[in-house]
């Protein structure tokens, strides 16, 4: 018989496909399909969410809290950790907020609007073996939530410490727990962290990150246990339907390069494949200094694909240009398949990056890509930066 906590899992789940199929007009048959671009890019017809339209202050460490009036809003951390022996993992841990809308009066200590769902996924480099979990929990009762000090999913959390974090995560077959430091200031991204995704009012998000922390701690796996240190980075954001509804997906890029720099890029995606002149960036200088780029300042040129199961092709090879700061980058996953295939279906993993004329390893660091599900079923491959 399932337990009392499996059906919650279960009706959290139903709540939130049910929830996606009325935000992106979805058919029924096809919600197991479900891509990430439809549950944080849908627009806000109803107009029932607070709206992003301009820049305005952000202060800390108030803004690391949830802001429980937009539609949906998360904390992204991603990371490279090395242990011993030559070891070698990737990370990433997310904690994602949807604001359901409101809800009719009812007098249950049940009741919230807001759903949570946590993703934590380790990729073991040696063993090209990607392992992830998945959890949902509604945002009443202490279940889940995000304050200032403490962002949680039942006993997956990070609490701050000192300065910086601490990342505690467990399943029943991979451990995480890092401290994590910043290595230099906190970034805005955008234009004083309002980010436009668009040209309506309201395609937009608050946007930052800590580009470069440092990280401390031990990681188990099926079969190794052991101390680990390296980089990770957090991105935050939130907003309200951010997305173009003539957007596809997007591709983002965190990577920490060995001169100290890091260098952010996402390439939005329209249905036939050419790249948002919404699209942006940011080069990070060892003392903090953050130069902006806008889609003129790069390019994105996808130049070899992996085929999954399903027949759909993601691009896990990319030349990276930024003439502007001498950059020519070709970026290659690790391993092919770090694909999510929980309830939401995305492609996240660790990435090396190489310098085209000297081919030499200058960077580390990790990418996401959404959205080539929806591709796919257009006879479309993605991946043009034109």
């Amino acid at each position: 018989m399932m337990g009392a906590d499996r059906w919650l899992a279960a009706l959290i789940v139903l709540a939130l496909l049910v929830w996606l199929a009325q935000q992106t007009r979805v058919p029924d048959e096809t919600l197991e399909a479900i891509e990430l671009p439809q549950v944080l890019g849908a627009p806000d017809s109803g107009e029932r969410f607070e709206r992003i339209t301009g820049p305005q202050p952000l202060s800390f460490p108030a803004d690391h809290a949830s802001h429980d009036g937009y539609r949906n809003e998360w904390w992204y951390f991603t990371g490279r950790i090395d242990g011993p022996e030559g070891r070698s993992f990737g990370f990433q841990f997310t904690l994602f907020r949807f604001n359901l809308g409101p809800l009719p009066p009812v007098a249950s200590a049940w009741s919230s609007s807001q759903l949570w769902m946590a993703h934590l996924a380790l990729s073991d480099l040696d063993e090209q073996r990607f392992s992830t979990a998945e959890r949902f929990a509604r945002g009443a009762l202490g279940l889940a939530g995000a304050t200032a000090e403490r962002w949680w999913l039942d006993d997956w959390q990070v609490t701050t410490q000192d300065e910086g974090w601490l990342l505690r995560a467990s399943t029943s077959t991979f451990d995480i727990d890092l401290e994590l430091r910043p290595d230099r200031p906190l970034v805005l991204q955008g234009l004083d962290g309002y980010s436009q995704k668009g040209p309506a009012p309201g395609q937009a998000s608050r946007y930052y990150a800590h580009t470069r922390l440092r990280a401390e701690g031990r990681v188990r796996t099926r079969d190794w246990s052991g101390p680990v240190t390296g980089l990770a980075w957090l991105d935050r954001e939130w907003g309200s339907g951010q997305l173009d509804e003539g957007l596809q997906g997007w591709d983002w890029f965190a990577l920490h390069l060995d001169d100290g720099r890091d260098l952010m890029l996402y390439r939005l995606r329209h249905h036939d494949g050419t790249m948002s002149p919404f699209s942006a960036g940011a080069l990070v200088d060892p003392s903090g200094g953050r130069i902006g780029l806008s889609s003129e300042d790069f390019s994105a040129e996808a130049v070899e694909y992996w085929r999954d199961e399903r027949g759909i092709d993601w691009p896990i090879a990319w030349r990276l240009q930024v003439p502007g700061a001498d950059l020519d980058l070709s970026v290659r996953a690790v391993f092919p398949d770090q694909l999510w295939r929980e309830s939401i279906r995305y492609w996240e993993g660790a990435v090396d990056a190489q310098d085209r004329r000297s081919r030499l390893l200058i960077g580390r660091g990790y990418m996401e890509l959404s959205g080539y599900g929806n591709a796919a079923l257009r006879g479309q491959r993605q991946g043009s930066t034109e």
